[in-house]
């Protein structure tokens, strides 16, 4: 009985200090943010003269295809010879995905051969690493902390939403404020049938 009175009041201060470790959030920012990463991806096409040789535009396309080319990616051409004939046969393939070919000439870790040129898809993707965080034991708390995986629900949500993450490094530029841009959503709502009709709007003004 003697041994087990003294062992308890020796382990208290290692059962405080086991409580209080873990990720720190001790403002109302969380420490878990949206972390925005880059892939680059190459394809190398051949050319003929000034443009693309034949084939390969289809070839070409059949790649953004597989790579399923969407809003947010960057693409961009590097061609040795400077020319603009390569670039005015990638445009329209790009375009087909609704994009526009980048202007810059992309940085590759090597050198496009003779007779050729490279196409090089730029894709950004935002996650937060971490999350879920439940190292912190939150009935332990005495240092003021919230729970370790406070915004890891809201910031990860917004990570998964995102259309173009490189959009949480800078914002998205627009430029002068359309009006008409901002109200689009609301105004294909308000005209859409109701769903009785076949629809996607609910009469009485809710939803599905």
């Amino acid at each position: 009985m003697l041994s087990r009175s003294l062992l308890l009041p020796a382990l208290a201060p290692a059962l405080l200090i086991a409580g209080c470790m873990g990720t720190q959030n001790r403002g109302l920012e969380s420490v878990h943010q949206p972390i925005v990463s880059r892939q680059d991806y190459a394809f190398d096409v051949r050319t003929a003269g000034d443009g693309l040789a034949a084939g390969e535009a289809a070839r070409l396309d059949g790649w953004l295809s597989a790579m399923k080319l969407r809003y947010g990616d960057r693409v961009a051409v590097d061609d040795p010879t400077g020319g603009r004939g390569v670039r005015e046969d990638v445009a329209p393939v790009v375009a087909r995905y609704g994009l526009v070919l980048g202007a810059e000439r992309p940085v590759t870790a090597a050198p496009v051969a003779p007779g050729t040129a490279r196409v090089v898809v730029s894709r950004m993707q935002a996650s937060v690493p971490g999350c879920p965080d439940w190292s912190r034991n939150g009935s332990q708390e005495f240092d003021s902390n919230t729970s370790s995986n406070f915004g890891c629900a809201t910031n990860a949500s917004l990570a998964a939403m995102i259309a173009n993450p490189e959009d949480l490094v800078h914002g998205e530029a627009v430029g002068i404020t359309d009006p008409a841009r901002s109200t689009k959503a609301i105004d294909a709502f308000r005209k859409a049938p109701p769903s009785g009709a076949g629809g996607g709007a609910v009469a009485g003004g809710g939803t599905r």
